[in-house]
């Protein structure tokens, strides 16, 4: 669709000046042009792939939240910590477990909760013991 008017343009790829045949181009060239559409679908690639990022993160942690009885992987994803450590824990009988089978270990959420408010008062108790023990009014 070309006509016989002539705008002169700036293209806004490569800012140079250019004589445009319409009045809705907005490069030089075809490279111009093409340049720009991949830059374009790059991103679109880029930011579809960062939503599917979040939303498969967000997605694991979020129902693990709400679950009575949780995977090794997903007490792990909850409390932060490598599905290592949760089989140390298990293995120490700090946290009980169910194996179902070979591969499937279970954890109550109750147990998980349980084991840390044991920890934390056993951490209390030793703070208020430190504090006596080393108080600088004596």
């Amino acid at each position: 669709m070309s006509s016989n008017i002539e705008i002169i343009r700036v293209c806004e790829q490569c800012k140079k000046e250019f004589i445009a045949r319409t009045t809705v181009t907005k490069y030089c060239s075809m490279a111009c042009t093409k340049k720009v559409y991949r830059s374009r679908q790059k991103s679109i690639k880029i930011n579809a792939s960062n939503k599917e990022t979040f939303l498969k993160v967000n997605k694991i942690k979020e129902p693990v939240k709400d679950r009575d009885f949780l995977t090794v992987r997903q007490a792990s994803l909850l409390l932060n910590m490598s599905p290592k450590t949760i089989y140390r824990l298990i293995e120490r009988n700090d946290i009980n477990s169910f194996n179902f089978s070979e591969r499937k270990t279970t954890i109550r959420r109750k147990d998980i909760d349980f084991y840390f408010d044991v920890n934390l008062k056993i951490l209390e108790k030793n703070k208020i013991d430190l504090m006596t023990d080393y108080n600088l009014e004596n």
